[in-house]
């Protein structure tokens, strides 16, 4: 059973793989289309990297860090300041700015909990 079970994860994630692969092989193909790179496309292109990174990490270890999820919630939501800075109103991009600031500040404590500082089996 468990045996089965690794294959299938190997399987969803050899999926996600090739999915990634794709996406990322069609924004390219955008942006040779418009002749063009915006800053939402080369964000979108760093996404797609965490994500790559994310199951290589989880295909050799068999963990995912938490910080790669939030650092690819702190980008797509710099990616959509970026995209409709235009059309929103101030107070959503404020918003969306301190979700960003909330994020980092998770990704630093969770950073910083690993240190000796606060490991509570250390002998004083």
């Amino acid at each position: 059973m468990s045996n089965n079970f690794e294959i299938l994860e190997k399987f969803v994630l050899s999926i996600l793989l090739i999915c990634t692969l794709i996406a990322i092989a069609q924004e390219i193909f955008i942006v040779i289309q418009n002749q063009k790179v915006t800053l939402a496309d080369i964000l979108l292109l760093f996404i797609y990297i965490e994500v790559l990174g994310m199951i290589k990490e989880y295909w050799l270890a068999k963990v995912i860090r938490m910080s790669y999820p939030l650092f690819i919630a702190m980008t797509a939501l710099a990616r959509l300041i970026i995209m409709s800075a235009k059309d929103t109103e101030p107070i959503a991009l404020i918003y969306e700015s301190l979700s960003i600031l909330i994020i980092a500040i998770s990704i630093v404590v969770l950073r910083v909990r690993h240190l000796d500082f606060f490991n509570r089996n250390k002998k004083i």
